[in-house]
């Protein structure tokens, strides 16, 4: 699945509790429907945010990596 995102957030060099903070300040700034993508180089990430999304009710609709970073593809619930 290719969604293009409103809104990309990069949070390469963050590190946990970071990314998951920052891309709720982001999410919670769009309107409900719109896509937000994160990029994070965090080891921890791809766990954290998949426990993120299922418990703040944004679907996670991607997750790649690509070398040592993350792109989490977030539509706001």
């Amino acid at each position: 699945m290719s969604v293009k995102p409103d809104k990309v957030v990069d949070l390469r060099g963050y590190y946990c509790p970071e990314p998951i903070f920052r891309a709720t300040q982001e999410i919670d700034s769009m309107e409900t429907g719109q896509v937000l993508e994160v990029l994070a180089d965090d080891p921890a990430a791809e766990a954290d945010f998949d426990r993120w999304a299922k418990r703040t009710g944004n679907p996670l609709l991607e997750v790649r990596k690509e070398g040592r970073v993350f792109h989490f593809i977030v539509r706001k619930g």
